[in-house]
């Protein structure tokens, strides 16, 4: 029998990102790692939003796994973390944001 646990996402951010965050049928999930990466950010980071329950996520196996909405959201939180998500992460490859 698969253990699975979610936590929902209890995001400390503007209401302009809240509003930016699709709920879709069929999330794509990330791992730590992964989140990190696609980031550019430390694992870290992603476990103390893990922590707080700034991010949504679910544990299998006594794995986490990260919405991936959500990971955006979080790293959209703050400038600091805006700033490393376009320069290490991301949004490195992309030229320019659509804001909607």
């Amino acid at each position: 029998m698969e253990d699975n646990i979610v936590a929902s996402a209890n995001l400390n951010t503007s209401s302009s990102i809240d509003s930016n965050i699709i709920t879709t049928e069929n999330p794509v999930w990330l791992s730590v790692s992964e989140a990190a990466k696609f980031g550019g950010v430390n694992t870290k980071t992603i476990r103390r939003a893990i922590q707080a329950k700034s991010i949504k996520y679910k544990v299998v196996k006594n794995r986490y796994f990260i919405e991936l909405s959500s990971v955006v959201g979080f790293l959209l939180s703050t400038i600091k973390l805006k700033n490393k998500f376009n320069q290490y992460g991301i949004g490195q490859y992309v030229d320019k944001w659509i804001d909607k």
